[in-house]
């Protein structure tokens, strides 16, 4: 599960200076040094108790401009920073069951219920209300391939809620949960890492099975970079578009590239299973394990 960080004492911190001291120092949360900054400097705007409700109210008396512009996220995500060295601040909004919201929109709107790890770290702090509810479990993700259906040998930890003032460390791959809503409106503040290798990393939804004894199998991987479903487009309106497909199938750095390369090339082929062969040879398990899949089903994406 996430790791529990204990908030360092201190005074309240505004947005200004947090964003100011976060852009000056940089983070890296894979290192203790940079936890402990960033742990700090979110501490110290969780102690704000005045900052959100001063930003929320600026950026609805401005119509919300800033918002459609910089927020690349859902509407319950509030960007209050964006960062030029790969990070981002954000408030997370988390509605009860018995909310308005929540009824227009469902619980999948906001990941309730949903098992799944983050292909980013992030340091999260609970700011307001009781907090979501999460059933935590860990792995190692060392001992997977990636494939869609593999066994996760899940070991469940336990139940907790991110009350006010609570801090964890969600680490990149590690860390699995399934949230719940919260007894009563909430929010969260989080530190997020935003580097260029983020959207390379696949994202895991988790199965968890019906079965008590089940470890959890990997049910979908739904990252997927523009450039991706524009090779896809590419492949059909220009042959330079297939030339580019065939050299990202055969050397593009991420397997995921390379696997939607190839079922990029299937769809337009007159042989698609010859092009879906020729993928089972790739050198990563997730590749072969998709085009074997999808020659299987007789589709190619």
């Amino acid at each position: 599960m996430p790791l529990t960080i204990d908030p360092p004492a201190g005074s309240a911190l505004d947005l200004a200076e947090v964003a100011a001291r976060l852009d000056e120092s940089g983070i890296d949360l894979t290192q203790e040094d940079s936890i402990a900054r960033c742990a700090a400097l979110l501490a110290g705007l969780q102690r704000n108790r005045d900052f959100l409700a001063t930003r929320v109210i600026a950026a609805l008396q401005a119509s919300y401009a800033d918002q459609l512009e910089i927020n690349r996220y859902s509407a319950q995500v509030f960007l209050l920073h964006r960062s030029p060295r790969g990070f981002y601040l954000r408030a997370n909004l988390w509605p009860a069951a018995t909310d308005a919201v929540y009824a227009a929109s469902g619980p999948a709107a906001f990941s309730f219920g949903v098992p799944h790890d983050h292909n980013f770290s992030f340091l999260t702090a609970g700011y307001f209300g009781p907090g979501y509810v999460s059933d935590y479990y860990d792995h190692d993700p060392e001992a997977i391939d990636g494939r869609l259906g593999e066994p996760l040998d899940l070991r469940f930890v336990e139940r907790s809620t991110l009350t006010e003032g609570r801090m964890l460390l969600y680490r990149a791959h590690r860390d699995i949960h399934r949230q719940l809503p919260p007894e009563s409106l909430s929010l969260s503040l989080n530190i997020m890492d935003e580097g260029e290798h983020v959207p390379w990393r696949d994202q895991y939804i988790v199965d968890l099975g019906q079965k008590t004894d089940e470890r959890g199998t990997i049910a979908r991987r739904p990252t997927l970079t523009s450039g991706e479903m524009l090779l896809r487009c590419a492949v059909h309106l220009t042959g330079n578009g297939r030339d580019i497909a065939e050299q990202f199938a055969r050397a593009h750095p991420v397997p995921r590239v390379r696997a939607n390369a190839i079922a990029a090339l299937a769809a337009v082929a007159v042989d698609p299973g010859g092009v879906l062969e020729r993928g089972m040879a790739d050198a990563d398990a997730r590749v072969r394990d998709d085009c074997a899949r999808w020659l299987a089903d007789g589709q190619a994406c």
